[in-house]
């Protein structure tokens, strides 16, 4: 084994991503589930996540995991229009068939469908209410204590969200890349989510449409320290052919994170404990 590879395997020993895409998929993707299941062993990762936006991934992980020894790999449903939007059938065959996230609408959130110019998104909040599927689909997450991802919907969507979903006894919320060009959530909104008891995944880079992939590392080292490390979980959202592999972009981003501070207990608590916690390893 080279140095950079020795390095590479020591910085990702342990750790766990909740967001990462693979093949097959309705675009390309530079792995399939077992390729980057064997990745993740081969790095001595402890967990990954496997994440589609058109279709559930928990089968698709159940698989990989028994292919590839030494790795456990999860997935979800995210719930936009290919699986029937907020549906509370497939989330109830999704758990029985272990899922551990659901997503919310992403890029076909209502929100970003209307900003893009289009009117034919998913809807999660209507005149600043849940719907009703929703409900229904916050009170199976709460009683099966699965993650609840809040997608690509707005701020003020996910204040309204986040609000219904702790009162019904959700634990485990996860506001999604709040970086990402749709939702740019402001630090002082993140600031009062904090009081909900939810984490921030922050994610290796970001795209603004019709434009390249850009690092995130500098405005999540920001918002880190403003925030806080205690409510971070730090994921790739990895997976793309214009970025890199998917253990050379964590290896990045972990390794711009030690050198800019942050303490080996503050980089333990954001890529292992917390994320181990909310899969309920």
């Amino acid at each position: 084994m080279s140095t950079l590879e020795e390095k590479e395997k020591s910085i990702l020993n342990g750790v766990i991503d909740l967001h990462i895409h693979t093949n097959p998929d309705v675009r390309q993707r530079r792995l399939n589930d077992i390729e980057l299941a064997q990745e993740a062993a081969r790095v001595g990762a402890r967990a990954i996540v496997i994440k589609s936006h058109v279709v559930p991934t928990m089968d698709r992980a159940w698989i990989a995991e028994q292919v590839v020894p030494g790795i456990k790999v999860f997935g979800g449903i995210t719930l936009n229009p290919e699986v029937g939007g907020i549906n509370p059938a497939a989330v109830e065959a999704a758990i029985k068939m272990g899922a551990k996230i659901v997503w919310l609408p992403t890029a076909w959130s209502a929100y970003e469908r209307r900003i893009s110019g289009k009117n034919d998104g998913v809807e999660s909040v209507i005149d600043n209410q849940v719907v009703p599927s929703l409900v229904t689909v916050l009170k199976m997450v709460a009683k099966h204590n699965l993650i609840l991802g809040t997608g690509h919907l707005s701020t003020e969507e996910i204040l309204i969200v986040v609000e219904k979903a702790k009162e019904l006894g959700v634990n485990k919320i996860v506001i999604n890349h709040p970086e990402w060009w749709s939702i740019s959530m402001p630090i002082e909104t993140q600031k009062i989510l904090v009081s909900y008891g939810v984490f921030f995944e922050r994610c290796y880079a970001t795209r603004f449409p019709g434009k390249n992939y850009e690092k995130n590392f500098m405005k999540n080292l920001a918002a880190i320290e403003a925030v806080g490390y205690e409510s971070t979980i730090i994921s790739t959202d990895g997976g793309q052919v214009e970025n890199p592999m998917w253990s050379d972009a964590l290896s990045e981003y972990l390794g711009f994170l030690a050198n800019a501070g942050l303490s080996k207990d503050m980089m333990e608590k954001m890529t292992k404990i917390s994320p181990a916690n909310l899969l309920g390893l």
